[in-house]
């Protein structure tokens, strides 16, 4: 069996950088989520309408990428 040449792993890198870049993507995205998640309850706890239809539209923009 050949042993691994070497001169492959800068080419791989590319590749790895993307993964932990996606992986980075979603954990942002889902605590931005959950943040604004939050803020809806919140704003359904105190019955204030104004805040929370803008706070559910921009929620259902999140839907619509994620």
């Amino acid at each position: 069996m050949k042993s691994r040449n070497t001169k492959n792993v800068p080419s791989e890198q590319p590749v790895l950088d993307m993964y932990i870049q996606m992986i980075l993507d979603e954990a942002l995205f889902n605590r931005k989520k959950a943040l604004l998640e939050e803020r809806i309850n919140d704003a359904l706890d105190t019955k204030n309408k104004a805040e929370f239809m803008k706070l559910s539209d921009e929620y259902r923009g999140m839907r619509k990428i994620g």
